[in-house]
């Protein structure tokens, strides 16, 4: 499943300088990625997305306008230099192309395949208001893919002697361990499970970000010089004022958001119903798409629910079409155009097989006397004016209950931080949520030498936006250990 565009050679000045560029006949449109075919794809768990090949990384790479003023870099959360990249890959400097990247972005190869590009950087790419914006994402993936097939050893700085814990190996932790092991101080990444990678491990399914990324992303952050600590829960093994007080100069917290929502409706307690936290982790982490091979299945049976519209409703999805569910229905509550799911997964979706009910919502489930799922009432909903989202609030239309068979429901309405540390660390303040308050710009928190970042902040958000919210933190990190002139004894 390959595809070549049409390209020619040509010269063209660009800074000054005469190089050689691959251009697209078709400039208005985006070199398009392969992908798997559904009808196969639906059947394993292979990334879907297939990644570009070298000429289609130069075809793409040379509709980049290199514009003076570069909208696109406003737009990306970690402030990639987006124009400078990917005119190295039309110089064919990979490597350079590469470096310039990691100055910014220390997972690359993951922001590649789940960042939502087209929200962000692409968004206010000069190509799109005149036709397709530059794959910002698929060239980044691009070269954090030719990276990890040829190695990559970092330059790892003379050591500043000062200690950083960081607490979940989530991407905001994954993020500022990296951003501070550049700089040369010495880091620990304590991790609850025994997984690294946190939602990149157990949330994204192998199809969308295969874990053999994530590995390879982690064993780069490795080769900096951070050291990994799993199987280690922070609250209850040792609490954040423990931490420094054994010698960490300052602490991080990224623990996330894993905590899972439910919709409290009659029912929710009849076995056949999952939380997407548990369906995903089940799927990712005990690996029972596997099964027999890992002794850890799951069964969906023949009609599955999934109430939700984000990405983690699109994946669980996904995921149980691909382990045996003949029919999978998408609840929800609001329009389509309102669904907070990446366009692109939506559609990938809907050519697995997966069918929407939308301006639908549960309201009780039912069971047979072993107290198995049986049904699903639910009802219609129209949308009334904007609430505090910036979405319409859906309103119950009165009359409108129906009742339909299914065998497993997966709720995938959203989730909240664990309140562990909260209520382990004396002095942090935190909103009734269970979201710690912090600094904006600097990730600071009520507790000195405490910092914090990512979802565990905001409440459930995206990948990228945590690591934007890990590199302010970093920053701010670095900044209190200059000024400290106090050296602890390692």
């Amino acid at each position: 499943m390959h595809w070549t565009p049409t390209i020619r050679w040509r010269e063209k000045q660009l800074v000054g300088t005469r190089h050689r560029k691959y251009v697209s006949k078709n400039q208005k449109r985006c070199v398009p990625m392969a992908k798997q075919d559904p009808k196969e794809r639906v059947q394993n768990f292979l990334q879907v997305a297939l990644g570009y090949t070298k000429e289609q990384a130069l075809a793409e790479a040379s509709r980049c306008l290199n514009c003076p003023t570069p909208e696109c870099v406003k737009g990306c959360p970690v402030g990639i230099d987006i124009p400078a990249f990917i005119r190295l890959i039309t110089e064919e400097k990979y490597d350079e192309a590469n470096r310039k990247v990691r100055e910014k972005n220390s997972l690359p190869a993951i922001c590649g395949r789940v960042c939502p590009q087209e929200v962000q950087c692409q968004r206010f790419c000069v190509r799109g208001k005149n036709g397709e914006p530059v794959s910002i994402g698929g060239l980044e993936r691009f070269l954090a893919d030719l990276e990890i097939q040829n190695g990559n050893n970092p330059s790892i700085p003379p050591s500043s002697e000062r200690r950083v814990a960081v607490v979940g190996a989530g991407p905001s932790g994954l993020t500022v361990a990296a951003e501070l092991a550049k700089i040369g101080h010495k880091v620990v990444v304590f991790e609850a499970l025994h997984k690294i990678g946190g939602v990149l491990a157990y949330g994204i399914p192998e199809f969308r970000l295969p874990k053999k990324i994530v590995q390879a992303e982690v064993e780069y952050i490795k080769r900096l010089g951070v050291i990994f600590r799993t199987d280690v829960l922070i609250g209850r093994l040792y609490t954040i004022n423990e931490l420094l007080r054994r010698g960490f100069d300052a602490v991080f917290v990224g623990t996330g958001a894993g905590l899972p929502r439910f919709l409290g409706i009659p029912g929710e307690n009849l076995s056949g119903i999952y939380s997407a936290n548990e369906f995903l982790i089940r799927i990712n982490l005990m690996k029972s798409y596997r099964f027999p091979e890992y002794s850890t299945p799951v069964k969906v049976g023949k009609q599955v629910v999934v109430v939700g519209g984000g990405n983690v409703a699109i994946d669980s999805a996904r995921s149980a079409l691909r382990v045996g569910a003949e029919q999978v229905c998408l609840f929800y509550r609001r329009s389509r155009e309102e669904m907070p799911a990446r366009l692109e997964e939506i559609t990938n979706a809907e050519e697995e097989g997966l069918t929407c009910k939308f301006q639908a919502s549960p309201t009780r489930f039912l069971g047979d006397k072993q107290g198995r799922l049986t049904g699903m009432e639910y009802v219609t909903t129209r949308l009334g004016a904007l609430d505090e989202s910036g979405r319409r609030r859906p309103i119950t239309i009165e009359g409108s209950e129906e009742v339909m068979s299914v065998d497993t429901v997966i709720v995938a309405i959203g989730r909240t931080p664990n309140p562990i540390i909260q209520n382990t660390t004396k002095g942090l303040r935190t909103t009734k949520n269970g979201i710690i308050q912090v600094e904006k710009n600097s990730g600071r928190t009520s507790v000195e030498r405490v910092y914090a970042g990512g979802d565990v902040t905001t409440g459930e958000a995206t990948i990228i936006s945590a690591m934007g919210a890990g590199k302010k933190a970093a920053q701010s990190i670095n900044e209190y250990l200059k000024r400290s002139r106090t050296t602890k004894t390692l």
